[in-house]
């Protein structure tokens, strides 16, 4: 996607096609800068410390990490040690899991002279899966934005509400329940984007807004809190989130606040879509609200906030007051029953195990 007119995906390879380069995230939107990986260490605390985030980026840099580990040594044991690590990184994203078991699977029955090649190659291609797939996701929704624009005036813009990060910066390219947006908006559509600031880590403020800003896509910022406030007086036509982990039976896992939102959503009849690539789907786990890992992050990100000072600085400050203590649960589960679809790359469906079986038979 677009940053300053330059197309880029958030993960790629150097020149020498053995370095790993990712977009630092934790500097956004102030500082624009790119990290080198060159061990699967460097791949793990990137996972772990949010230089990259989202499911889908997650598991692609999983997926880097563990070719980063056959670079070094492509032994059995290496690559056992390497798979602890990286999945150990983040709890809640299912793509973590599912990119290293593929990595896995594919290296184990290859000689290990040979592995460093396999491992590079299979990381590249579910990088580009990740892009068809977004784009894949994109033009479903944005089939649902033309049945919304249909019951609008002319030049009144399809109001879309969404929350925390789920735009390219959380996937390779495109994003998922931004792709839908990105859609309309190149096909000429009047889209204009309600930004959940999302609190603790601020990634709909940081993230999304700049995102969406350098691809030109008209938005708002707004307080997580006024969301509900917006639905009731007919300023939301439709939300559009991302996931985390949504299990075979249709429950989401997703940034936290997630549940309030579809809440709202549901009590002022608005429609409420969850994109949902199928890596993200954890076809084994049939109840979210008993079986979610739910991660717990530092209170830290509660209690301090970094921004940009008027001198041009990043700085941290306090904003409680000493020996306040916090508790940063950083996803929720949101019921089935509050979710209108499922956005797949396959199709949309209700949010059930039946309807995701008809379109992905091959799990059932």
């Amino acid at each position: 996607m677009n940053i300053n007119g330059q197309h880029y995906r958030t993960i790629w390879t150097a020149t020498n096609r053995r370095t790993v380069q990712i977009i630092d995230q934790t500097l956004l939107p102030h500082r624009f800068e790119t990290v080198d990986l060159n061990k699967v260490e460097d791949a793990a605390t990137a996972i772990s410390d949010m230089l990259v985030r989202g499911a889908p980026l997650i598991g692609a840099t999983a997926a880097y990490g563990y070719a980063l580990a056959a670079r070094t040594d492509p032994s059995d044991a290496h690559l056992a040690k390497a798979y602890d690590h990286l999945l150990a990184a983040r709890p809640t994203a299912v793509n973590l899991r599912w990119a290293l078991d593929r990595l896995r699977a594919h290296l184990a029955p290859i000689a290990p002279e040979d592995r460093e090649t396999a491992a590079y190659k299979l990381a590249a291609l579910i990088c580009d899966e990740d892009v068809q797939m977004c784009a894949s996701m994109g033009m479903h929704g944005h089939a649902l934005i033309e049945i919304i624009a249909q019951s609008k005036a002319e030049g009144e813009p399809i109001n879309i509400l969404t929350h925390c990060n789920a735009g390219w910066l959380a996937t390779v390219d495109w994003g998922t329940a931004l792709a839908p947006i990105y859609k309309a908006h190149e096909a000429g559509m009047n889209v204009h984007v309600w930004v959940d600031e999302t609190r603790p880590r601020n990634q709909g403020a940081s993230l999304t807004a700049w995102e969406l800003a350098n691809h030109g896509v008209p938005h708002t910022l707004i307080v997580d809190n006024a969301g509900g406030h917006l639905m009731q007086h007919g300023l939301v036509d439709m939300c559009f989130v991302g996931t985390d982990r949504t299990t075979g039976s249709g429950d989401v896992c997703n940034k936290i606040g997630t549940y309030l939102k579809a809440l709202a959503a549901h009590d002022n009849n608005i429609p409420f879509y969850v994109c949902a690539p199928s890596p993200s789907i954890d076809w084994s786990m049939q109840n979210g609200l008993k079986e979610m890992p739910i991660e717990e992050r530092s209170g830290d990100e509660v209690t301090k906030l970094t921004g940009l000072t008027d001198a041009g600085n990043l700085e941290t400050i306090t904003i409680v007051a000493e020996g306040t203590t916090a508790n940063n649960y950083a996803f929720d589960v949101t019921p089935r029953k509050y979710i209108t679809g499922l956005i797949t790359e396959r199709g949309v469906c209700d949010a059930n195990r039946t309807a995701l079986g008809e379109l992905f038979p091959e799990h059932m």
